[in-house]
């Protein structure tokens, strides 16, 4: 037998062959006639008619919800992200039309009621009762949030119901079947952040051609502990894609009168609180008949947290929900039996063509166990059924379960976790969700990352990255323009900046500044690119965007996989500075060094590009002979798909800048027209939730995670819909990242500090509007104070909201939001030691005393816990999502009511960028 750490599924789960299969199938055949008789004979027309129902349901539904147009043309990542004047509404969907369209927003934003797909008519006035007129509005806001007030008040018998009300199931499945690969990869790992059960195998109800979905689950990641807990080194972090662990899976045959998701989400829910990961039919619209998603194949894991106290399972355990009866999702079935450990039926009748099915898997090393209603089902024929069944399928009478009214249902969940527990810790498979897609191919299941794009893609990733076996190393030898060639370029033309900007500088020491630069980047452009930068190029050229994208997907898994750096301090050093400092510590070169990425890569063209540059406006090259004008093309590309690029090198804290001219006016080139631009920054210091929050509120993809993203400064591009930009104002959104540039209490002070406030300045003078991050202490960090005191100097003034943080989950008790007054209140040693610094001899100013700050403004923000209870099995806060969404509102009113800076062309941000 193979080791708990391999996939056994071809040991331990043997394929039954066809014949073998046939022959199983006539005994059983056989022996029913014996028991009952076999009075029917196959429906031959019902069969043939199969197909046509099929396809009429998916295209009605298609069709019903306005999907019909992305069949041929898949719906994007991009498409979704768009900002539109929907974007500032919190409206319930008033059509089946509307339905994607708010399933995707509020997943987005993380909201726990997005599967909800309850409808409300826009009713005309006329239509509606004198004394409830206006009343209509607020129950349309508050569809789902009025739970407790009476029904006499709140009641909508007398405004009309949708005339074909949508199960959440077929709405989510018509929109994967709707959607590119990339898109599709998104829902699941934001549904993933929700904590819903996540899509596994998608039915395709009109070729019958299911899919297993691998790559759309391949971005999504977890962490989990293992006891003893508190020390760090507990925790791991992995794809699910690749980690194992043992698996369960839930059946229904026939009708059964126990529901397996609730039945499933009371086992996954520690504490006597259920979390409804699984979609049931006691939820809003869950009873509504499902057209097109019987065949849905759902997932979910119970992750533990290493606390013995919350786990409800050692280790991860994967539980898997099949939509619909067996008998009509053989192949479906067929793969769950041979990749789990266990299987659970639930059923109230016993049928001969279920009996057949069960008995063609005689031999499967799969443990079996039937949860019964027996009194709403044929009893002595579900006797006779087992008592033939049992040693077919090596059960024991232990492995009948009985669920009916009146047992106690917390005692049953109990068993049930007795009896996972139980095969978990015996010698059991234990399967990733890759190994899950090898058994899916050989029943011959299509499994969407087999496309050439894809495994070519994924090809030119493996030989990059197998040559990674060092990541420090790599970059010494690969990446050789950065680190100390430019670290020394970036400090050479740091000084030929102060110089120019001193007063009047010898001419002389300016041309040995200059002498100095044209050198160093001499020694760069004798260099060429190395293999691994060449490979990586030929990637993001590749002809067919499919490709491309596929290949920077792969990269940053590779990458995120390959051997990365170790911290350079102990866990519990980390612990004492995050507890001794109030958790505003500074977590970058001195603790962790920063992991190999994209952006290395990225970096080391923008060098051979700012290196060519140099020289040719030196005249030491004549620009015929460059070889990496195209660059920036190539970069772009990728921003116009939504990958950040950086701004500012975290490394060496400067500011590539004919690389990021060179980037911009590419950007002007491809937009033309449409070029009017807000930039819109977000400045904290790290693990104050500032990745979280753009994700949350625009669908960005900046890394997330205390300490361990790339340091730099990094921006990526929204596009505002046409239909919307005349009233926002602009075409697009730069964002902004301030990343792990801004340290807290450990550098207030000295060369760093000053180069921190130096680049918090040219952030936020590059804004329009700014997002301060706050959490854990009241006062602004020192570098971005700096740059307020600065600004206010020149009156280039960004509209700014200061957003309070908690860090604490929602339901813990905590302290009080700060309000804000205190915010504005007389700043600590540190700000108090900046604002000197700034005011000499004008004594010591609050940030409520500075010009560009009323305090009767709405400026301040606290945004609750992102979790409610302990992760990773934590729900996402509801309170969470709708904070983030009135601070969205909020900050696309000002831009649209020109509270914000005047609004720039790319021309204009280009020159802006020269002169900060």
């Amino acid at each position: 037998m193979a080791s708990p750490g391999h996939s056994d599924l071809g040991e331990v789960a043997p394929e039954i062959k066809a014949s073998e299969r046939r022959t199983a199938v006539a005994i059983a055949d056989l022996e029913w006639r014996e028991m009952e008789g076999d009075d029917d004979g196959p429906n031959e027309a019902q069969d043939s008619d199969f197909p046509t129902v099929e396809r009429s349901r998916l295209q009605e539904m298609l069709s019903l919800l306005g999907l019909e147009m992305y069949q041929a043309q898949k719906l994007s990542l991009q498409d979704s992200l768009q900002i539109s004047s929907d974007s500032m509404k919190n409206w319930a969907p008033q059509a089946p039309k509307d339905l994607p369209w708010n399933f995707l927003r509020k997943l987005q934003a993380l909201n726990a009621e997005a599967r909800n797909t309850t409808m409300v008519l826009d009713v005309p006035p006329d239509t509606r009762p004198a004394e409830k007129e206006s009343q209509v509005e607020e129950e349309i806001i508050y569809w789902d949030t009025a739970d407790d007030i009476s029904a006499d008040i709140y009641s909508f018998s007398e405004l009309p119901t949708p005339d074909t009300p949508v199960n959440p199931l077929d709405l989510l499945c018509a929109l994967l079947l709707s959607s590119d690969s990339f898109l599709q990869q998104e829902i699941v790992l934001k549904m993933s952040l929700c904590q819903f059960a996540l899509p596994l195998v998608l039915p395709d109800p009109e070729n019958h051609y299911h899919t297993f979905l691998l790559w759309a689950m391949r971005g999504t990641v977890r962490t989990w502990g293992s006891q003893p807990p508190r020390a760090v080194s507990s925790f791991r972090e992995d794809s699910v894609v690749l980690s194992r662990a043992p698996a369960f899976a839930f059946v229904r045959m026939e009708v059964s009168s126990n529901s397996k998701s609730q039945l499933l989400n009371a086992v996954l829910s520690p504490g006597h609180r259920q979390r409804d990961c699984f979609w049931h039919r006691d939820l809003n619209l869950g009873t509504n008949p499902r057209e097109i998603a019987d065949g849905l194949v759902e997932i979910s894991w119970f992750l533990p947290s290493g606390r013995e106290d919350l786990d409800i399972f050692p280790e991860p355990v994967a539980f898997l929900n099949l939509r619909g009866d067996i008998g009509s999702h053989w192949l479906q079935f067929k793969l769950l039996t041979e990749i789990s450990s266990a299987v659970f039926i639930l059923t109230d009748n016993i049928s001969k063509k279920e009996y057949k099915l069960l008995y063609s898997m005689k031999g499967s090393a799969t443990k079996y166990y039937f949860i019964l209603s027996p009194y709403r089902g044929k009893r002595n024929t579900n006797l006779r059924f087992l008592n033939r069944l049992i040693p077919v399928l090596k059960m024991d009478p232990s492995h009948v379960l009985v669920k009916v009214s009146s047992t106690d249902s917390a005692g049953f969940v109990r068993r049930i976790r007795a009896i996972v527990a139980h095969v978990t810790r015996a010698p059991c498979r234990r399967v990733s969700v890759e190994d899950m897609a090898h058994a899916a191919r050989k029943l011959g299941l299509k499994v969407d990352e087999d496309c050439d794009e894809c495994q070519r893609a994924k090809d030119r990733m493996e030989q990059i990255t197998r040559k990674i076996k060092d990541s420090d190393a790599y970059r010494r030898a690969e990446l050789r323009l950065q680190g100390d060639p430019w670290r020394k370029a970036a400090q050479v033309e740091r000084e030929l900046c102060q110089a120019q900007w001193a007063g009047d500088p010898p001419e002389r020491c300016r041309a040995e500044l200059r002498h100095r630069l044209l050198e160093l980047r001499m020694q760069q452009n004798g260099h060429d690119p190395a293999w691994g930068l060449q490979e990586f190029i030929s990637g993001i050229s590749s002809p067919s965007l499919g490709e491309k994208q596929y290949f920077l997907r792969w990269m940053e898994w590779g990458l995120a996989r390959a051997a990365q750096p170790r911290p350079r301090a102990s866990p519990e050093t980390m612990l004492t500075l995050r507890a001794k400092h109030r958790g505003a510590v500074d977590f970058s070169e001195p603790l962790w060094p920063e992991p190999l990425g994209v952006e290395h890569f990225l970096r080391e063209m923008g060098q051979f590009y700012e290196a060519e540059s140099c020289l040719v406006e030196a005249g030491k090259l004549p620009a015929g002979q460059r070889r990496f004008a195209h660059f920036p093309g190539l970069a772009l590309e990728l921003l116009l798909k939504g990958l950040p690029l950086e701004l500012i090198d975290g490394n060496t804290l400067s500011t590539p800048l004919r690389w990021v001219t060179g980037l911009l006016k590419e950007l002007h080139v491809r937009l033309e027209r449409r070029s009017r631009l807000v930039v819109l920054s977000v400045l904290g210091v790290p693990g104050t939730g500032k990745s979280t929050l753009l994700n949350t509120m625009f669908g960005l993809r900046f890394a997330t995670g205390r300490g361990r993203g790339p340091r730099g400064a990094f921006m990526q591009l929204l596009t505002v819909a046409e239909s919307f930009s005349q009233d926002l104002g602009c075409d697009h959104i730069l964002v902004i990242h301030s990343g792990g540039l801004i340290g807290g209490v450990l550098t207030e002070a000295g060369e760093r500090f000053e180069q921190e406030a130096s680049l918090a300045t040219l952030i936020m003078g590059l804004s329009n509007v700014t997002v301060v991050s706050l959490a854990e202490t009241r006062d602004i960090p020192p570098a971005i104070l700096h740059a307020f005191l600065r600004l206010e100097k020149t009156g280039h003034m960004p509209n700014y909201q200061f957003v309070y943080q908690s860090l604490q989950d929602a339901s813990a008790p905590g302290s009080k939001p700060r309000e804000r007054k205190q915010l504005l209140d007389e700043p600590r040693d540190a700000s108090r030691a900046t604002v000197q610094m700034e005011h000499q001899g004008g004594g010591i100013r609050t940030l409520a005393g500075l010009a560009f700050c009323d305090p009767e403004k709405q400026h301040v923000w606290h945004i609750p816990g992102l979790w409610h209870g302990v992760p990773p099995m934590a729900a996402v806060s509801l309170g969470y999502s709708e904070a983030i969404f009135e601070l969205k509102r909020c900050l696309l009113e000002n831009i649209r009511n020109g509270l914000s800076n005047q609004n720039k062309n790319i021309q204009q941000l280009i020159e802006l960028v020269r002169r900060l």
